[in-house]
């Protein structure tokens, strides 16, 4: 792959729905911090999520809830500060937008002025749309999420397969239509069948994002602490290892520790 060059326009919304009519694919990726912010921009990624995954994959909790509105503008204002090229998404955290459209406005209103992001994106189907309306009615851009909707964890009960009856693959492609109805400019499918991704994505004029949901999406997501390896535990069928970074950085700081307690480092061309 050739290297970025620093003339290269932000990828914006619009970009976006050209890629899909030209059948180009979207990547997309998380990010949390300025450094790998930088550098998954540096190499070219279209859209970096500022994912609740947060809430997992850095503070360590067991789901996406507890993370806050606060917590979710600071990584979003560090991400876009090492982000020059790619569309920044935030996700709109649980309880930020469910239970009025007023609330979700104003949230949303906080992400864009106190962070610079391009986009939120928030779950849910005909039970939000309320608050997607009124989102996209102040001139904000939304990407919604079905499918697995990890903020509903406790309510489905497991992170099994979404869909795969039919009254919930019915409600999706509803849900699906409405969203791109009232404005949105994109969808993430999470975790569900991929006949009913590749069905849902043909239907639709908006690029669909995939994480689990087959090949025929427009696009494709995943954590970056998953694909790179950090993460040991979650394995998930749909998830593609990229690098061994846990072992790597784990190796690197037993070199360190070794060196430290041998007197190996600093050596002489180390010091001042």
């Amino acid at each position: 792959m050739s290297a970025i060059k620093p003339d290269l326009k932000r990828i914006t919304t619009n970009t976006l729905q050209k890629m899909k009519v030209n059948g180009e694919k979207i990547s997309m990726l998380t990010a949390y911090d300025f450094s790998f912010a930088g550098l998954i921009d540096a190499a070219g990624i279209d859209v970096i999520l500022v994912g609740d995954s947060a809430s997992n994959v850095v503070a360590g909790h067991e789901t996406t809830l507890p993370i806050t509105l606060d917590q979710m503008i600071y990584h979003a204002a560090s991400v876009i500060r090492g982000a020059r090229r790619s569309l920044v998404v935030v996700d709109m955290p649980f309880g930020s937008y469910q239970s009025n459209s007023d609330i979700a406005l104003a949230s949303a209103i906080r992400i864009m002025k106190e962070t610079g992001a391009h986009a939120i994106k928030l779950e849910g189907g005909e039970e939000v749309i309320d608050s997607v309306k009124r989102i996209i009615g102040a001139g904000i851009p939304v990407m919604a999420h079905l499918g697995l909707t990890p903020q509903s964890i406790y309510k489905f009960g497991t992170y099994n397969v979404r869909a795969k009856e039919e009254v919930e693959a019915n409600k999706l492609k509803n849900d699906a239509q409405l969203l791109e109805t009232v404005g949105c400019f994109a969808l993430v499918l999470e975790k569900i069948p991929a006949t009913l991704a590749k069905e849902v994505s043909q239907s639709l004029q908006i690029p669909t994002i995939g994480i689990g949901a087959g090949k025929y999406c427009d696009g494709q997501v995943l954590v970056m602490h998953d694909m790179l390896g950090l993460n040991t535990e979650f394995k998930p069928r749909f998830l593609r290892q990229y690098l061994n970074l846990h072992e790597q950085a784990t190796n690197a700081v037993k070199q360190y520790i070794g060196d430290v307690k041998s007197n190996d480092f600093p050596n002489d061309a180390e010091s001042y």
